[in-house]
């Protein structure tokens, strides 16, 4: 099982567990749970973050074109070259 780090580059089994061993040495036992708890409440937060961004973005996006094409069909109906004025009888 090799897990791939952008800076550390290929990590394999040993490499992985020396690490948590050292993790295991400066943090103790009892903090390990705690600490990876705290970063995966902080992953959680980060993607929630970065969807509500990505949803932002989106509805920005969606009401750029729905301005775009409503200006667009006004300016359609004020330039309709065959229009004529409806008079009442």
């Amino acid at each position: 099982m090799n897990s791939t780090l952008g800076f550390l580059g290929t990590l394999g089994t040993q490499e992985m567990v020396l690490i948590f061993l050292i993790l295991l040495l400066l943090f103790g036992a009892k903090k390990l749970p705690q600490l990876a708890r705290g970063i995966g409440k902080s992953v959680g937060e980060f993607r929630k973050a970065r969807e509500e961004f990505e949803d932002e973005i989106r509805k920005g996006g969606e009401e750029f074109e729905n301005e775009a094409k409503k200006s667009d069909d006004e300016d359609k109906v004020t330039k309709a070259p065959d229009a004529q004025p409806r008079t009442e009888s």
